[in-house]
């Protein structure tokens, strides 16, 4: 909004500036570029002897930090999934039921088939259970890290136990 006002009283689209002086009165011009305010952070970090921020690799994997890598990745896979069955849906020239007809046809063998819905059913489950027990964190519950251990070990079982009951329906 202060953006805006700045710009149309710039191009002295105002008609009088006593009118909107309430309004950018206590506007402040930028002083210095975002490329000035790197280069004096950079320098006061070098004059400080401060450290680099450290890699990923410094840090002890825990099951918070590997769940919540997690579920960005299976809401990038799913997401990327779907986008790419629709788009898929749009351009092939055949019909939904001619291409089940056609892996049908394929006879892979139970083990597989059975594999391949778990491999389906995993991320959607992970990624919805993980999403209601951010659900709750949002409610303010379960910070403590016993209860941030004893959600994700929560979150893991019924997610391969839905696995499961949804690859053998």
């Amino acid at each position: 909004m202060a953006l805006l006002l700045r710009t149309v009283a710039r191009q002295g689209l105002c008609s009088s500036r006593l009118q909107f002086g309430v309004l950018y009165r206590h506007a402040v011009p930028m002083g210095t570029t975002a490329k000035e305010e790197m280069n004096k952070f950079w320098t006061k970090n070098t004059r400080l002897n401060r450290p680099v921020s450290p890699h990923v690799s410094i840090y002890k994997w825990s099951v918070p930090m590997m769940m919540s890598i997690s579920h960005r990745g299976t809401g990038v896979a799913l997401s990327s999934g779907i986008s790419a069955f629709a788009l898929a849906a749009l351009v092939l020239p055949e019909s939904y039921p001619y291409y089940l007809d056609l892996i049908h046809s394929m006879s892979f063998g139970p083990q597989f088939l059975a594999f391949s819905k778990f491999a389906l059913a995993f991320p959607v489950a992970y990624h919805t259970f993980n999403g209601i027990r951010h659900l709750i964190w949002d409610l303010g519950k379960g910070f403590r890290i016993p209860e941030v251990y004893r959600s994700g070990y929560i979150v893991i079982a019924l997610t391969v136990v839905t696995s499961i009951g949804l690859a053998a329906m």
